[in-house]
């Protein structure tokens, strides 16, 4: 039976998805805090989360001061204005579902925040903090 381009664009969407590449919707929040608390060699904690994420850490900005606190309604840029969606999961279905896009804001907003990136600890925190939001 000779392949159709439809079947031949599913494998290929297929092999793409096992060899790493990252796609919208790869992964879950659950996941994320899986994966951060294995990299941290220890669970996520949510308080040292809510406690890191509130707080300025030597600079002028926390989490907070973009993202609210707590997380769970539109934000707004400290600087730009721009409107940013719900960063808690049970409030916004598409957040940490991309696991590009996860490393990329993880990356810049801990640069903002810390100075430097943050450590496996602090995102396992921050995304327990984050999931226990309901």
């Amino acid at each position: 039976m000779k392949p159709t381009l439809s079947s031949l664009l599913l494998a290929a969407t297929l092999m793409g998805s096992g060899l790493g590449i990252a796609q919208a919707a790869d992964t879950t929040p659950a996941a994320q805090l899986a994966h951060w608390s294995a990299q941290a060699g220890s669970p996520g904690n949510a308080a040292r989360g809510q406690s890191f994420f509130n707080a300025q850490h030597g600079g002028e900005w926390s989490c907070a001061s973009c993202h609210g606190t707590p997380p769970t309604k539109d934000g707004k840029h400290a600087n730009t204005g721009k409107v940013i969606p719900p960063l808690a999961p049970a409030f916004n279905a598409k957040a940490f579902t991309d696991t590009a896009k996860v490393d990329k804001w993880f990356k810049r907003n801990c640069n903002d925040v810390l100075s430097r990136e943050c450590s496996a600890v602090e995102k396992a925190d921050v995304l327990a903090y984050l999931n226990s939001l309901k």
